[in-house]
């Protein structure tokens, strides 16, 4: 069976953007995976919490969908990644 890797314990770098911008917006879990289901997206409600815990890899078109959702560019769902790059002075 194939196991993801992770960074830093997780298996996404955008959980807790994803958590901050859903509760800024005053969205539950399950008005978060409404919201998707109209775009064609499928995330039910456990694994949106998945998601938010970084126990769920986040895939490209979720990424797009979600800042869609929230109305921000993708840069920042990765914005404490990229920035923890500049730090380890990768980028």
């Amino acid at each position: 069976m194939y196991q993801s890797t992770n960074y830093n314990g997780k298996l996404n770098v955008s959980s807790k953007k994803i958590r901050e911008l859903r509760i800024k917006n005053n969205l539950s879990l399950s008005r978060l995976s409404t919201k998707l289901a109209l775009m064609g997206i499928d995330i039910t409600k456990p694994s949106l919490h998945k998601l938010e815990t970084g126990k769920r890899v986040l895939k490209d078109y979720e990424l797009f969908a979600l800042c869609h959702i929230f109305e921000v560019p993708v840069e920042e769902l990765l914005d404490d990644f990229i920035n923890q790059l500049k730090i380890e002075d990768v980028v």
